[in-house]
């Protein structure tokens, strides 16, 4: 067989992807992380030294695994074993923003194959403002402008109001069809321009009510106390609260615990200590509009409220800062449940990559522990819910500097102890939002896999899983020690029939007898 031929094959079975082009450079499956490596400078390598590899290879072991223990009544000593790791406890996930949106049939099919083989969560957008984008009329359904048919004939998908926003319940079914997590995001924040609806104002905000606010410029509307706002516009300070309590009930009997995961407030904790306090009827946003008083502590109430209780109910932030922690800590005590801490890390410049690859203190091992460190003090799990690392030049080197700081960052977030899962943003080059950089993806546009791709593949479905055949000792029993998640055994018995038992281990004694 040819080079090139035994090339694709081997990706197409580790990958589940056919490349466009197996001659592609970004798709080459033969990109190992030792010859890689190398183009990182020595001061990078000074801050990724061997003794920070050595911790985090003995954190891992620590907190990622546990051992096991199987007994097997039916089978005589030195009987073999086979056992096989068929699914992670850990959360490895991306967002899934663009379901049926990527212009052909084939990529859709190569994005879609992800979830299940190497992604075990898909982030699902729910941002209210192209989620319903006129009251009282939520896209929950799937119409026909969220078919795969409109999108392969549209010919500047980013001008679509839409894009990046497909109707939920399609990929919720999707995700459940592959066993994976889905995950919704996010049901309350501030943000005007990706999440506030302008309905919101437009109609329930009264005529002569919005003759007063009018006459206060936005400087001058900012500065004003919740009581002043609220004496000018007490129908509108009103309807906001209401349709806000509104949004969370909707969801929650919808979806009830079909989706088991949500961020229920986002990006909250830039008016944690002063905008948002507890007593008011409303609060004068930094983010430049007007939200419920309190309104994080109120969403969680709410949602406390009406979410069934095996529904993982969370906040996310990119702040990864003590006001953030002090913002969780203070929920708490007022009896919020919540029960995951998000946590965001974004390299949107590319600049910044080339200065993690020159040595610069930018994520570096000491930072991202004392983050974690930080963090923890609210005594919660931790996902690391956003990620972007992006390629700094899209050439062989700007993938592969990508590739070693994917790398080497996930193997440090999979060592901390309170980390529970790690989601990659946009899986696709060019297909973020307005702003974002256009080659942060793990794939080109056209769905080709790049190095970071395989460096994450080399991780997830190889490093970090377990698979060995054993033989049972004196006393009919296994023991090993492995990754944490779901495991099939399989054995022949006394009577030589085959058995097979499935099993989770999650601590340490996990097994059957």
């Amino acid at each position: 067989m040819k080079k090139g031929k035994l090339l694709l094959l081997i990706c197409i079975v580790l990958t589940g992807v056919r490349p466009v082009n197996s001659q592609t450079k970004p798709g080459d499956p033969s990109w190992n992380y030792a010859s890689a490596k190398k183009i990182m400078t020595d001061a990078y390598w000074q801050l990724w030294n061997a003794d920070v590899q050595k911790k985090i290879d003995k954190d891992i072991d620590l907190y990622r695994k546990s051992d096991a223990s199987l007994s097997f009544a039916d089978a005589a000593p030195g009987t073999e074993v086979r056992i096989e790791q068929i699914s992670h406890d850990f959360i490895f996930g991306a967002n899934i923003f663009n379901y049926d949106q990527l212009g052909t049939t084939e990529r859709n099919r190569r994005y879609k194959e992800l979830f299940g083989t190497l992604f075990n969560s898909a982030t699902i957008p729910f941002y209210w403002k192209k989620f319903e984008m006129e009251p009282n009329r939520p896209r929950f359904k799937q119409e026909y402008w969220d078919t795969e048919q409109y999108w392969n004939a549209v010919k500047k998908p980013k001008d679509e109001p839409h894009w990046r926003r497909p109707a939920p319940d399609p990929i919720v079914e999707f995700c459940i069809s592959r066993g994976i997590r889905p995950y919704g995001h996010t049901i309350a924040w501030g943000n005007p321009k990706w999440q506030h609806p302008e309905w919101l104002y437009e109609q329930f905000c009264p005529k002569n009510e919005k003759e007063k606010l009018a006459k206060f410029t936005k400087e001058e509307l900012g500065k004003l106390t919740a009581k002043e706002i609220a004496a000018l516009a007490p129908e509108y300070v009103a309807a906001v609260g209401r349709t806000f309590d509104k949004r969370v009930e909707e969801l929650a009997a919808y979806y009830g615990d079909k989706v088991p995961g949500w961020d229920v407030v986002n990006e909250s904790a830039v008016d944690f200590h002063g905008n948002a306090v507890t007593g008011d009827v409303i609060t004068n946003s930094r983010y430049g509009n007007l939200l419920p008083g309190d309104y994080t502590n109120r969403t969680f109430r709410k949602a406390n409220e009406v979410f069934p209780k095996n529904v993982s109910l969370n906040i996310n932030d990119y702040a990864n800062n003590q006001n953030y922690t002090d913002q969780v800590k203070d929920l708490l005590a007022k009896g919020r449940r919540i029960d995951i801490m998000g946590s965001q890390m974004h390299l949107f410049n590319p600049q910044q990559c080339l200065d993690v690859a020159a040595g610069k203190e930018i994520e570096t091992p000491e930072i991202v522990w004392e983050k974690m460190k930080i963090m923890s003090q609210a005594k919660l799990p931790i996902h690391l819910s956003e990620i972007t690392i992006t390629a700094p030049d899209d050439n062989e080197k700007g993938r592969n500097i990508q590739a070693v700081i994917a790398y080497n960052l996930y193997r440090l977030w999979f060592s901390v102890e309170s980390m529970m899962g790690i989601t990659w943003w946009n899986i696709v080059d060019d297909c973020g939002a307005p702003g974002e950089p256009t080659t942060s993806g793990l794939f080109t546009r056209n769905m080709e896999p790049k190095p970071s791709f395989f460096a994450l593949q080399k991780l997830i479905n190889q490093e970090w899983v377990t698979s060995l055949t054993a033989k049972t000792d004196q006393n009919n029993k296994v023991d090993f020690r492995g990754f944490k998640g779901k495991y099939r055994v399989t054995w022949k018995a006394r009577s030589g029939e085959y058995r097979e038992e499935v099993f989770s281990l999650n601590k340490n004694g996990d097994g059957f007898k």
